[in-house]
Formats: structure tokens, C-alpha cells, sequence
């Protein structure tokens, strides 16, 4: 608004419109950081055609002043925070309105009729608000209504009128969860002009209206998530349908053979419902299908061959079916595959190489009857995130290969008849998070190497012929800080249980190997030592580690010698502030010690760094890369790392400074006391466990062994939306941040939650589009489903990704932990889906009858964040618009309670 000044020709002003350079005639302060309230003189302006007040921070009720804005064309007040009812009299808006635009503020009540008389408009943008009364039927006298949108509003039980069966003109209904009950009226097949129909998330029963599938016009139909029975109309004549989703549903009857004439279909989706027989081979010849969803149902028979071959085929699923046969052969034909999730059902044959795509990211087949080994192609894919083929019959050994994919997070191969050594070299599993190799027939050594996975959190090799000791190296290079679960139960290992490890937290980790012992006698194991032999052990092995650490400390010292004075002469730092800071490069580089280490991230090591005297200490990440950057690429990481150091917000972590050498960069933040919210979640001890961290982060308050209650996790979960608001929706360009996740939201000494870690955020110009990325990422369990198919960024992936966070912070669970098939987002979709009460999702551990409505509430909220469409996620700002309400709630309840007391 610098501009806006007397030196400055008003009509040259950002945001301002003007005919003939003289007349005002359009306002439009979109997305502006605009707040306050609107003036009542802003309709002094006798011309203004267009106000676009969208985006802002503006307050207040409906402005009827706006009535005196006699010309006035559009009107866009969205994303504000507006509350109240809308006035009874709206229709004296003026009659020349076509554009009415209130989406995402906080207006209640009902929807007045009188807005019905307002027969100019032609959009009707009412969506995402706090309506909880009734909308009018008389909406179906618009006749003139080309869009209308009433998604995601908590409307009062109603039908769904027949009367807007009448707008013939209209090209794009959207009414996603809006607690509409009843059927689907039949007038709704007068609607000739209809586009785009969506009535997702809401208790429609009934049949399936026949003539929705004779509508010419229609691209998109989405009635998912309803309670619809009855069988597909058999007649299919809407032949320009792109898009079809009536899944979650209890249709039942065949797939009619008249599906094969949607040549322009590219996505089908008919998974969870009752549907029956066979797949019509028409299905496999659409010319454009590229999704396709068929999971838990009762087909049954050979899928069709021809599936893959005529069409650039992304997504296959077809789980939880009675399927038979082999894979369709050309499923990879045209190489666009990025899933195949195929498992419960009766399959068999190979995995076959013609499958397997450079771009498949997703495989599952569990619990088939798949034969052979495992393809050495599997090297081709290359982004591969998640291969599951529990419970088949494959044979023959792991390839190496399949070591090599360093995309692979989830490998679960048990139950199969594997054989052989498992790989000695798996350095490049740098993304492996979970694997499962149990109930095969695996032998020889456990390698070393399972060490060098340095984001192992599931390790089962349980119930295979594995011998040998359990190697010191494992036990020293293994993050014991990620590791959820260790089974190596029902082997031939022998020897003494590695000391770290010998403890209760692995209890249950090596049961039925006859010939390990252990010093702590844990799982039933015989104890390791005679007293004779300990007496031995007990005085000649401190002698022999005392001898030990006196030549590594004279080795040390002649080396540290060395490399004080060549490294200072090799690497050259320079300091880059971006706050005022008290201290010098010199300080953070000397703080760089394993005694300082705090954590382990995707991008490098983070260590803690005492800057002074009175304790005050910062966090200091260290990248390294062990050569020189390109100039160019060089210049990119500075440019973006100073971009972040320009952030400012309370709950966005401080980079206060970046101190970078040729070969590391070291980005220096504010310490945050509780680190992560991870830890609090899922990474508690048990008292009785000892320690595995090292001596900074035995001293953090993180050894408490608190549970965190639902007041904290709540005041969390709005301080983490509060910064991700901020970056989506007040920086200029937005920023994505692409691996939001329970590890990267830090705590401070008072529980304020922060968000961290930007290495993986991407600026993006909202007027280009949406962006496309080169190659995923992010953390498996809170990737959107759409961000893994297409690479296509937008703020909506941030969003899906906080509702993995919101779900975390109201079950309890691990992001990961669904059951075999299923993450925590989809376990909890599922466990809406099939109406299991919520309280039974909610963490027991907090779960108290005064808090019961907040969280069943957030939860709702993380399953809305999680839907599998972007378009059904809502924004940021309305995510914390709801926490904040929330949290109001139960300011107001603690209050009246103390009152009544």
C-alpha cells in the first residue's frame, strides 16, 4: 500500500479499477493482510462494480451498508472472519449482483429466503461457514444461478429440495456435507446444463436417479460417502463423463456393460460398497481411465487382460475383493503406473517385470497366492515408497536390487518362503522405515548393516533360521531414538544380548533363540555368566576398557593436532545473521560434538550449542554434503535459506542465522526446549527403561514420563495450524511446506507450538497454478494421496498432512500404525465409514468426559483434513478459525463451571 499517496494518480493504485481513468469502478484487495472492518463510505464510490475483499482478516457482521452500493456487480468477502446471521433483508443488495462470494467466515443461523429474490446471480458461494439452520428451498427460483456451492456447512437435518431440479441454467452444484438426508429428487435429471455435481459426506438413501446418466453436459458426478442402495443405472448416455465416484456406499448388483462407452472417463471409483459379478472387458479398453477403484467389494473372476494397454493407466486398486487369475500383464504398458494395491484376494502368477514402472510408488499384494522370486527389475523403480507382499508364496533370495531403492520406506515381505542370506550392503535404504521380513527361511548372519538404516522404526525378522551373534555394530549404528518395535524372536541367534538392548523396553524381542543369554536375564533368557566367570569378567574387563580409552584419548590428541591445524585452513566460514545475534561463527562450529547431539533429520544432524553464560543455547542443524556446491546451486540454497530467514511469526521456529563452508552448511535456530512433538506422542519411556539418548537429551525434560492432556495437545494443534496460516496464507508467494509432521513441530519450555524444519518447503506463485515437483517428498503417513500419484503441490497436501497431526494428537497413534494396510488416516476414514462410535478411536490415556465433545470434534476435523480429495480439505485458515473456536469453548466451560461452583 506503499503507493497509495498523493503523488500517485489514485487509478494507478494496486488493487484499484478504473474506466476512463477517472471513474472508480472496481476494488479488489484479495489476500492483502487487510484487517479491520469494512468503511460504510466505501459505497461514496457511485460506480464500484466490483469489491473482491477476499482472503483478509477483515471482522464484523454482514455489511449492510453495502445495500447503497447501487452498481455493484461482485461481491467477494470470502476467508474473513465475518460472524453472525446474514440479514433478512439481503435482497436489498442490488439488483445488478451476479457474484455473491462469502465462503470460509463465521456466519450462523439460517440462510434467509429473501436472498432467493436476487434473481441476477449468477454465482451463490455460501460454503464453509457455521450455518446451522436451514437453506431455502426458494434458491430453485435463481433462474439465472449458473454455480451454487452450500459445502461445509453443519446445516439442521433437510432434504435436498426438488425445486433446484428447476435451475436449468446451472453448471456446477456443491453441497459436500451438508446433513442432507433423503433421496436424490428425480427432477434432478431436468438439470441439462449440469457439469459438475457433488453431494459427498451427507445420508442420502434411495436408488441412483437413471437419468444423472443420461446427462449430456455432465463431467463430473461425486456421490461418495452416502448411504445410496440399489445397482448402477444400466443405460449410460452421459458420455462426456471425466469423473465417477459413488463409492462408500451399499450399492449393490454389476459393473453394466454400457460403462465401456465413457471414452472421456479417467476416473472410476466404485470401491466400499456391495457390488458383485464380473469386470466388463470393456473396462479395460477406455481410452482415457487413468484411476481406477475397485477395493472391498464381492467381485469376483479374472480381471481384464487388456487393462493398461489402451490408456495411461496411475492408479490400480482392487483389494479386498474374490478376484482370481494374474495381474493384467499390461498394467505398466504405457509406464504412468504409480500404484498397484491389489492385496486380500485370490491372485497368483509372478510379479511380473512388464509392472513394474519407473513410476510405480506404491505396491501392494498381501495375502494372494503370488509364486517366484522377486524380479530383478524391481531396480527400475526407482521411486518406490511402499512394497508389501506379506503372505504369498514367493521363493528365492532378496535381490540386491531391492537394496538399492533408496526411496523405500515400507518393505514388508513376511510370510513368504524366502531364502537365503539377507543382503549385506543396504546403505541405500537411507528412507526405510519399516521392515518385515519375518516367517520365511532366511539364514545365516544378521548383517551389520541393518545399523546403517537411519530411520529404521519396525524391525521383525522373526521366525526364520537366522544365526550367528547379534553384531556390536548393529547395536551402535542403529537410531535406538526411531525404533518403535525389534522382533529377531524364533531364530538361531546365539551369544550375549548387546547391552544396549538389554533391557525391558525389548522384552519381547528375542524369544525362542536357545543359545542367547542375558546379563538382565530379560525374555526368559538364561543368565550369560557363571559368578566365577563374572568375577573374572568384572575385574578384567574395566582394566582392559580403561587400557583401551587410554590409546584411543593419545590417538585422539595426535589427530586433533592434525586437523586443528589443517582443518581451519580448509574450511573458511562465513556467518549470514538474519536476527540480532551475540555470538560468533567460531562459537557454533566448537559446539559441533557428539556430547551436543540432540537429533537425526532427513537432511543432516541437529545439535545443541550454548551460546553464553547464562545458559541460553541454540539449535544448530548441520548439512553436509563433503564437496563444493555448484555456483548455481549455491546460490539457490542461500537465496531460499535467506527467503526463511525473513519469516516472522510466533509460531514459525527463528532461523536466526545460516554459517556455511564450502563443504557444510550449518542453520542455526532458536532451541526449543521440549523438542518435538514426536517425542511426547510415541517416543515416551517407561520408568523403568533406561536411557538411550545421549547426555544433552538426557538432560532435557523429555525423560519425564508425562502424558500430555488434551488442554496442551489442543493449545498445540492451534499454534501448529497458526504457522502453517501464516505461510499459506499471509507470505507473498505462499510457501509449502511439504513435510509437515509431529517431528517437526518443536515445543518450547511452556508447550507453544512452533513449526520447523523448511528443507523440503517450496515457494509457489498462486496465479501460476499449481506446482509440480521432481520427485516426492515428504514422510510416509502423511503424504497426500494425490501429491504421490501427480507430484502436483499445493497448499492442500500441507493441509492433509496436519490432519495426520490433528489425528495423532486425538488417538494417540503412530501415523504408520492403522493395521497391515492401512496409516492412521485411512484407518480412521475407515472407522468413520463403518459408524464405529469415535470415543472408541479417542487415546484412553487422556481421554476424560469434560473433554470427550473437543476432541471427538478435532478428530472430525483430521478425518476432514485427510480426505482423499483435495478439494473436500478445507483451508488453513478455516482449520484454525474451528481450533480457536474450540478452544473458546472450553475457555467459556471452565469459566461457567467455576462460576456454578
Amino acid at each position: 500500500m506503499s503507493s497509495w499517496n498523493s503523488t500517485t494518480p489514485f487509478c494507478q493504485w494496486p488493487g484499484i479499477n478504473c474506466t476512463g481513468g477517472v471513474t472508480v469502478t472496481g476494488i479488489s484487495l484479495n489476500s492483502q493482510n487487510v484487517e479491520g472492518e469494512i468503511p460504510s463510505s466505501i459505497c461514496d464510490l457511485k460506480n464500484l462494480t466490483l469489491l473482491d475483499l477476499g482472503n483478509n482478516n477483515i471482522i464484523g457482521n454482514f455489511p449492510t451498508f453495502l445495500y447503497n452500493c447501487t452498481m455493484l456487480q461482485k461481491l467477494d468477502l470470502s476467508q474473513n472472519y465475518f460472524v453472525g446471521k446474514l440479514p433478512d433483508d439481503i435482497n436489498k443488495l442490488p439488483p445488478t449482483l451476479q457474484y455473491l462470494i462469502i465462503s470460509g467466515n463465521n456466519f450462523t443461523g439460517d440462510i434467509p429466503p429473501s436472498l432467493a429474490q436476487l434473481k441476477g446471480l449468477i454465482n451463490l458461494y455460501l460454503d464453509s461457514n457455521l450455518f446451522n439452520g436451514t437453506f431455502p428451498s426458494e434458491l430453485g427460483h435463481l433462474i439465472n444461478l449458473e454455480e451454487l456451492v452450500l459445502a461445509y456447512n453443519p446445516f439442521a437435518r433437510n432434504n435436498l429440495p426438488k425445486e433446484f431440479g428447476k435451475l436449468m441454467n446451472l453448471k456446477f452444484l456443491w453441497m459436500t456435507e451438508c446433513n442432507l438426508i433423503g433421496e436424490i429428487p428425480k427432477e434432478f435429471t431436468n438439470l441439462t446444463s449440469l457439469v459438475h455435481l457433488d453431494l459427498v459426506g451427507n445420508n442420502l438413501e434411495g436408488e441412483i436417479p437413471s437419468g444423472l446418466f443420461l446427462l449430456k453436459s455432465l463431467k463430473k458426478l461425486y456421490l461418495y460417502k452416502n448411504r445410496l442402495f440399489g445397482g448402477m443405472p444400466t443405460s449410460i448416455e452421459a458420455l462426456n463423463l471425466v469423473e465417477l465416484d459413488v463409492s462408500q456406499n451399499n450399492l449393490t448388483g454389476i459393473i453394466p456393460d454400457d460403462i465401456g462407452k465413457l471414452r472421456k472417463l479417467e476416473i472410476l471409483n466404485l470401491f466400499q460398497n456391495q457390488f458383485h459379478g464380473i469386470i466388463p472387458p470393456s473396462i479395460g479398453q477406455l481410452p482415457s481411465l487413468k484411476r481406477l477403484g475397485l477395493f472391498m467389494n464381492q467381485f469376483r473372476g479374472s480381471l481384464p487382460s487388456e487393462l493398461g494397454l489402451h490408456s495411461k493407466l496411475e492408479s490400480f486398486e482392487v483389494s479386498d475383493n474374490a478376484f482370481i487369475g494374474q495381474l493384467p500383464e499390461n498394467l505398466g504398458y504405457n509406464g504412468d503406473l504409480s500404484s498397484i494395491v491389489a492385496f486380500n484376494n485370490n491372485l497368483n502368477g509372478t510379479i511380473s517385470t512388464s509392472q513394474l514402472t519407473a513410476n510405480l510408488i506404491w505396491l501392494d499384494i498381501s495375502n494372494n497366492k503370488f509364486s517366484g522370486p522377486i524380479p530383478s527389475s524391481i531396480a527400475k523403480c526407482e521411486n518406490l515408497l511402499v512394497f508389501k507382499a506379506s503372505n504369498n508364496q514367493l521363493w528365492g533370495k532378496i535381490p540386491m536390487e531391492l537394496t538399492a531403492l533408496s526411496s523405500l520406506y515400507s518393505l514388508r515381505l513376511d510370510g513368504n518362503q524366502l531364502s537365503g542370506e539377507l543382503p549385506s550392503s543396504l546403505s541405500s535404504w537411507e528412507s526405510l522405515a519399516i521392515l518385515n521380513i519375518s516367517k520365511n527361511n532366511l539364514s545365516g548372519p544378521l548383517p551389520a548393516a541393518l545399523g546403517s538404516i537411519p530411520h529404521l522404526q519396525i524391525l521383525d525378522l522373526s521366525q526364520n533360521k537366522l544365526s550367528g551373534q547379534i553384531p556390536y555394530k548393529l547395536t551402535q549404528q542403529i537410531s535406538l531414538q526411531n525404533l518403535i518395535t525389534l522382533n529377531l524372536s524364533s531364530n538361531n541367534l546365539k551369544g550375549k544380548i548387546p547391552r544396549e538392548f538389554d533391557n525391558k523396553a525389548f522384552n519381547l524381542s528375542f524369544l525362542n533363540n536357545a543359545n542367547l543369554c542375558s546379563d538382565k536375564q530379560i525374555s526368559r533368557l538364561p543368565p550369560c555368566f557363571t559368578s566365577h566367570h563374572r568375577y573374572l569378567v568384572e575385574i578384567l574387563v574395566p582394566g582392559a576398557i580403561i587400557f583401551l580409552i587410554f590409546l584411543c584419548f593419545t590417538f585422539f590428541k595426535i589427530n586433533m593436532g592434525r586437523h586443528e591445524t589443517h582443518g581451519s585452513e580448509q574450511q573458511a566460514w562465513e556467518l549470514k545473521p538474519f536476527h540480532r545475534i551475540e555470538f560468533t561463527e567460531a562459537v557454533i562450529v566448537s559446539s559441533l560434538t557428539n556430547n551436543n547431539l540432540i537429533g537425526t533429520g532427513g537432511s543432516g544432524k541437529v545439535y545443541m550449542a550454548p551460546v553464553n553464560d547464562l545458559g541460553n543455547k541454540v539449535a544448530v542443524k548441520r548439512i553436509w554434503n563433503g564437496r563444493k556446491l555448484e555456483d548455481a546451486l549455491e546460490k539457490q540454497f542461500l537465496t531460499e535459506v535467506e527467503f526463511l530467514g525473513t519469516l516472522r511469526h510466533a509460531n514459525i521456529v527463528k532461523l536466526l542465522c545460516c554459517v556455511s563452508s564450502a563443504q557444510e552448511k550449518l542453520l542455526v535456530y532458536e532451541y526449543m526446549e521440549n523438542q518435538s512433538l514426536d517425542k511426547w506422542l510415541h517416543k515416551r519411556r517407561r520408568a523403568n527403561e533406561p536411557s538411550s539418548m545421549n547426555s544433552e537429551a538426557s538432560r532435557s525434560n523429555l525423560e519425564l514420563y508425562i502424558v500430555l492432556d488434551w488442554p496442551t495437545r489442543l493449545k498445540i494443534a492451534v499454534g501448529a495450524a497458526n504457522g502453517l496460516c501464516y505461510l499459506h496464507h499471509a507470505c507473498c508467494p505462499v510457501i509449502i511446506h511439504r513435510d509437515v509432521k509431529s517431528s517437526n513441530i518443536l515445543l518450547d519450555s511452556e508447550f507453544n507450538a512452533k513449526i520447523a524444519d523448511f528443507g523440503l518447503a517450496k515457494v509457489t506463485i498462486k496465479a501460476k497454478g499449481p506446482h509440480t515437483a521432481s520427485a516426492i517428498a515428504g514422510s510416509f503417513g502423511y503424504i497426500a494421496p494425490e501429491y504421490w500419484r501427480t507430484k502436483r503441490l499445493d497448499e492442500k497436501i500441507d493441509v492433509y498432512s496436519f490432519g495426520v497431526v490433528l489425528l495423532e494428537l486425538t488417538t494417540g497413534k503412530h501415523p504408520c500404525k492403522g493395521n497391515d494396510h492401512l496409516n492412521l488416516a485411512d484407518w480412521s476414514w475407515k472407522h468413520c465409514c463403518e459408524e464405529h462410535p469415535i470415543t472408541d478411536a479417542l487415546d484412553e490415556e487422556i481421554k476424560e468426559p469434560r473433554f470427550i465433545e473437543q476432541m471427538v470434534n478435532v478428530f472430525k476435523l483430521g478425518v476432514m483434513c485427510t480426505s482423499q480429495t483435495p478439494n473436500s480439505r478445507p483451508t488453513m485458515k478455516q482449520v484454525v478459525q474451528l481450533l480457536i473456536k474450540w478452544s473458546h469453548d472450553e475457555d467459556h466451560d471452565q469459566t461457567q463451571t467455576t462460576n456454578e461452583a
